[in-house]
């Protein structure tokens, strides 16, 4: 009896491995993503709001959580370096975000920034921070057509 509890535990646990490894979202690094600083979903911080921030590059994505009592996206993310940039006359102007670059001048990419599904009306340090919101940046292609 002992060794068929035994049994049953060990493969209960091998299960509750694979679905944890399963669920927990990763990205390969490879193309825009060799140089991500994190291919993980992943927690920061700590503060009375959270929000989520989801990065997309390519065909890939992960979801950060960020708990911060900081008033704009720019600064909350600017402290835990998910994204790098310079202010500017209209506001902050995101170059990198997870340690991934978009060059306008080198082939027309940039981060869009969303707030929820919809497109941002202002940059970084514009918007400001609701608890439970969610925030994307995505990866694009500048093209006139």
């Amino acid at each position: 009896m002992k060794k068929i509890i035994s049994i049953t535990l060990a493969v209960l646990l091998l299960v509750c491995t694979a679905l944890t490894l399963i669920s927990c979202n990763s990205v390969d690094a490879e193309g825009l993503w060799e140089n991500a600083t994190h291919r993980r979903d992943k927690t920061f911080g700590s503060g009375d709001k959270t929000f989520s921030v989801t990065v997309t590059a390519g065909e890939s994505s992960v979801v950060f959580t960020v708990r911060t009592d900081k008033d704009n996206l720019a600064d909350a993310l600017l402290k835990h370096e998910l994204i790098d940039g310079e202010e500017g006359d209209f506001g902050f102007t995101v170059y990198s975000v997870n340690g991934m670059t978009a060059d306008f001048t080198v082939d027309k990419a940039y981060w869009a920034i969303y707030v929820g599904d919809k497109y941002a009306s202002t940059g970084a340090s514009g918007i400001k921070i609701a608890d439970g919101a969610s925030y994307s940046f995505v990866y694009e292609v500048y093209s006139a057509y």
